[in-house]
């Protein structure tokens, strides 16, 4: 266990090739779990844990870890199991999400896979819209899950969605209602909160499950012959999605001749200087950490009204 992530930094040439590394786990039965490892920090045996008063009855409790106080959530009882037993001797994979530590207390850690996003699939139809899953893959004959962990965490910590009105001056609010911006993102929770900012703003939006389908949609609309940069005022587009990630679909965006100069946005709970790196290598514009409706508000607006940023500097 106590090797099991120590070559993390050494696996980040596998992201722009559309690929992935999955750490699989279980949370007491057979069915396995995939998170991804760019979101791992650390596993470990559970620690002492201390009582949080109030707190999400998901949240066991708090742990000193490295000088830090970091919540410790049950992810079976989060993802409407029973709650795990004989915590002590279970583990807990250390995350980051939209730039806040916390840690998912599961009954075993398993191993790390390497996986193409084409072979990340999105939850069956029919599977209504309860579930937490997010994606789903086979490997070794067996069928991975992999949890919407932005829906858990904006069950049990809420995020703010709401941003200064300020920002939406009456030139804003003309010009937002000739724009439309295209999205793309696997997490349903992601996708209403991205819309709910765009729409305060007053922009019209087209939301997408995955790279693979905003992709397909773009080719679709230049088969009618409607120009996708003149119909679009940008594309926001997460990082980690079936089929075709972020990355991807940037990549391929700006090697098609009819398409490279459409404004790409990279909204990711993937964080850290890597991911800015990375955006320049594929050629985005901009990246943003999820989620932040204020810092998503005027990019928007930066775009839809450039002047308006242009007296926001100087003011």
């Amino acid at each position: 266990m106590a090797g099991v992530l120590e070559s993390v930094n050494q696996r980040t040439q596998l992201v722009g090739q559309n690929r992935l590394e999955l750490l699989l786990f279980k949370l007491g039965n057979s069915q396995v779990y995939g998170i991804n490892v760019f979101k791992v920090k650390e596993v470990l045996q559970c620690p002492p844990l201390s009582h949080l008063p109030k707190s999400n009855k998901v949240v066991c409790g708090v742990a000193h870890i490295r000088g830090g106080t970091i919540p410790i959530m049950d992810l079976s009882l989060a993802t409407g199991n029973p709650p795990l037993q004989d915590i002590k001797n279970r583990f807990v994979i250390i995350t980051e999400y939209n730039m806040k530590t916390q840690g998912f207390l599961v009954n075993n850690v398993e191993r790390i896979i390497n996986m193409n996003w084409e072979m990340i699939q999105p939850p069956p139809k029919g599977t209504g819209s309860e579930h937490y899953l997010t994606a789903v893959t086979k490997h070794d004959g067996k069928l991975i899950e992999i949890i919407d962990v932005e829906k858990i965490l904006s069950e049990v910590a809420p995020v703010e969605e709401e941003f200064n009105q300020e920002l939406i001056t009456e030139e804003v609010s003309q010009k937002a209602k000739l724009s439309e911006v295209l999205i793309a993102d696997d997490s349903k929770i992601a996708r209403k909160q991205i819309t709910k900012t765009l729409e305060q703003i007053g922009v019209k939006v087209t939301a997408m499950n995955d790279g693979k389908e905003a992709y397909d949609h773009l080719i679709d609309l230049l088969a009618q012959g409607i120009d996708p940069k003149e119909k679009y005022a940008m594309i926001i587009s997460d990082i980690e999605m079936p089929e075709m990630d972020g990355y991807t679909l940037t990549t391929e965006i700006r090697l098609n001749e009819k398409l490279k100069d459409i404004y790409i946005v990279l909204h990711t709970s993937l964080s850290g200087v890597f991911n800015k790196a990375m955006v320049q290598k594929v050629g985005a514009n901009d990246f943003l950490a999820k989620f932040q409706p204020e810092n998503l508000a005027q990019v928007v607006i930066a775009k839809i009204n450039p002047q308006s940023s242009d007296e926001s500097k100087t003011s």
